[in-house]
């Protein structure tokens, strides 16, 4: 993972409360996909990572205090299936895998 420095006039830039990226910060984007990438604070050493607001909001709940309830866990269930292709009709044949599997020879 490669580290960018943040500096005045460095690899953002602040317009009202949101960071601009810099053409520098985009290109390293584009060229680690969906990878995180280290930003530094040179003032402080202190080390951020950047990840696509999907990414991150797929994580928000781990930075949660409060546990999340059941209603809250079975629609992150369900959206993490989704997004592994478990609602493909291709799966559907793996409702009765069991069945199949005892009726063969």
């Amino acid at each position: 993972m490669r580290a960018l420095s943040v500096g005045v006039g460095g690899v953002v830039e602040l317009i009202g409360m949101t960071a601009q990226l810099s053409d520098e910060l985009r290109r390293e984007l584009e060229r680690q996909g969906d990878r995180p990438i280290e930003v530094v604070d040179p003032a402080t050493n202190k080390v951020y990572l950047l990840v696509p607001r999907e990414q991150f909001e797929r994580l928000k709940p781990l930075f949660e205090d409060e546990p999340l309830s059941a209603l809250e866990q079975r629609q992150l269930l369900r959206q993490a299936g989704r997004r592994a292709g478990w609602d493909d009709p291709a799966m559907d044949a793996y409702d009765h895998y069991d069945q199949r599997r005892a009726q063969e020879p």
